[in-house]
């Protein structure tokens, strides 16, 4: 991908943030969420593991067949990097390869411990801002990350 591409992507990434804004987000949309992303997953036999919480409480969590301990770990990593910076964890990847650099260089953050790879995304209150993540861990990170965004975006279009 070119510096181009990289800025291009990322004028996306940031629109994406705008839209999917939420007036409010509780269990049980967290769990409405979930479970049409396990569907979907079981549906296309993705291997994925999901993740949501709010304000560090796990809300929703589930594993389908081929995923592995290792997306768990991933989800961890890239919720680290949401909830430190706000943004999707795809945007900060997008961003640091933009500027040619990496988390650990740029923030001195550990990559065993923020992973700057798409499939976080953040909770976005109103008027409020970043409150939790929503995070898919087991394809391409650019694949996680529209699949988050997909439903996101549903699940808002309800509300």
């Amino acid at each position: 991908m070119t510096i181009e591409d990289e800025k291009a992507l990322l004028e996306t990434l940031a629109a994406q943030e705008a839209q999917l804004v939420f007036p409010k987000f509780s269990t049980d949309m967290a769990l409405t969420l979930g479970a049409r992303l396990m569907a979907h997953g079981q549906e296309h036999d993705l291997p994925i593991s999901v993740n949501i919480s709010r304000n560090g409480q796990c809300l929703f969590a589930c594993a389908l067949t081929g995923a592995r301990r290792d997306n768990e770990v991933w989800i961890q990593r890239k919720n680290c990097v949401v909830n430190r910076f706000g943004h999707s964890s795809f945007y900060m990847g997008t961003h640091l390869r933009a500027l040619g650099t990496t988390m650990e260089a740029k923030y001195l953050l550990q990559e065993s411990h923020y992973a700057a790879h798409g499939g976080a995304f953040p909770i976005l209150i109103k008027e409020t801002g970043p409150i939790g993540t929503v995070t898919v861990s087991g394809l391409s990170q650019r694949d996680d990350h529209d699949l988050v965004v997909k439903f996101l975006g549903e699940l808002l279009a309800e509300t």
